[in-house]
């Protein structure tokens, strides 16, 4: 007989042992009432029987199809037509995604061949990668910017407290930081300085800050922990958001507030 069948459920630890989910994702579930246990053992554990595990998957499913915890919660109180209705909806995005992707690399395979085969003109070569950019998303990188007073103390500081990779520099004739990079994963931030023909003010100017940052980081707590012994001006303490994610809150030397988060998955 297995512990589920004594106890009339699985408790938290092996749900989150056997699919990956974490237990903190699993209770944060719990709150929104998206997947919730049949009970709790008389030790007090959480017991999730068939039907929360199969819930459980639901959710996770969902949530692989790109959806935010927002629209689980909508899905979950949707009647089998309208589910059905937002599953075609996904399944047309993911095939037409599939098959853009096919038709890229129909047309790398066939440029790889000719070349590989024999020289390829150059008309045949340019006409190819024509086909080729068309098919590739104009959109190719992202690039935040904030505004700063000083941007040569901005610039040190967010490297030091927050971790950031340090980017370039750049000075003006009179030696004065006009602007300088800091790298952040995949990304990268550009301080800018303050410019009245622009109207570009830094919120120690402005008196409240107009836009926020979202990082996301490996580990929440720990980078919350190295930014607070480096001396961040912490807004608010890591915390699950019931959007999913979770995430602390700084302020800057200027008063950018900044978001740290992780997903709760």
């Amino acid at each position: 007989m297995t512990r589920q069948d004594r106890e009339g459920g699985m408790r938290v630890g092996e749900i989150a042992a056997a699919t990956g989910v974490t237990v903190r994702t699993l209770h944060h579930y719990e709150t929104l009432g998206l997947v919730v246990p049949r009970g709790r053992s008389a030790a007090g554990h959480r017991l999730y029987d068939e039907t929360a595990i199969r819930q459980l998957y639901r959710v996770s499913m969902l949530r692989s199809l790109g959806m935010s915890l927002a629209q689980v919660r909508l899905a979950a109180d949707l009647d089998p037509s309208k589910l059905h209705d937002m599953f075609s909806e996904h399944l047309a995005l993911a095939t037409e995604r599939i098959e853009q992707q096919q038709r890229v690399r129909a047309q790398l395979a066939t440029l790889v061949e000719q070349i590989a085969t024999r020289e390829a003109t150059s008309r045949e070569v340019l006409h190819l990668l024509e086909e080729i950019v068309a098919l590739t998303p104009a959109l190719e990188r992202r690039i935040s910017i904030l505004v700063y007073r000083d941007v040569e103390a901005a610039y040190h500081y967010l490297v030091r407290v927050f971790g950031f990779g340090a980017g370039d520099l750049t000075r003006d004739e009179q030696g004065g930081a006009r602007h300088a990079v800091v790298q952040a994963g995949d990304g990268e931030v550009w301080l800018h300085a303050e410019s009245e023909p622009f109207s570009l003010a830094s919120p120690q100017t402005l008196g409240a800050a107009t836009a926020t940052m979202a990082i996301l980081v490996d580990d929440v707590d720990l980078h919350f922990r190295t930014a607070v012994e480096h001396g961040a001006k912490i807004r608010y303490e890591p915390l699950d958001q019931p959007y999913g994610f979770r995430e602390y809150g700084a302020i800057d030397l200027e008063g950018h507030l900044w978001s740290f988060m992780r997903p709760l998955e």
